[in-house]
């Protein structure tokens, strides 16, 4: 049996909410476009504006998603506001992305062991 070759992790303890939130935010690539933007350096609403064809209130409600998502920060000074990233808010979304790709690497790594098995006559 397959399962047996790999023994069951323990799950990390992350913050689920937290992570809905996050992938929800990362999901649409508007959003995703002004995260790359922001990757590199911090920008005020209207440059990230600038590539979507939206108006002002519509990028706004994008930049409110990010931030209640946690990966991003606005500052305001004066009438301008200030966006920047916030990496740390991905160390959820790495744990729980670290989590599967080690499954699923191990899954496929005994299921290969397994074919080579049937293969050689073995099973």
């Amino acid at each position: 049996m397959i399962a047996s070759i790999n023994p069951p992790r323990p799950k990390p303890v992350l913050n689920d909410d937290h992570l809905d939130q996050v992938l929800g935010a990362l999901a649409d690539r508007t959003r995703r476009g002004m995260l790359e933007r922001l990757s590199v350096g911090p920008a005020i609403v209207t440059e990230l504006a600038e590539p979507f064809d939206m108006s002002l209130p519509a990028v706004s409600k994008h930049l409110k998603i990010l931030e209640r998502a946690g990966l991003v920060e606005r500052v305001k000074e004066g009438r301008t506001h200030l966006c920047s990233m916030r990496p740390e808010a991905y160390e959820n979304v790495e744990a729980w992305l670290r989590f599967y790709r080690t499954f699923w690497e191990g899954t496929l790594e005994s299921l290969a062991a397994f074919a080579e098995g049937e293969e050689g006559g073995e099973v």
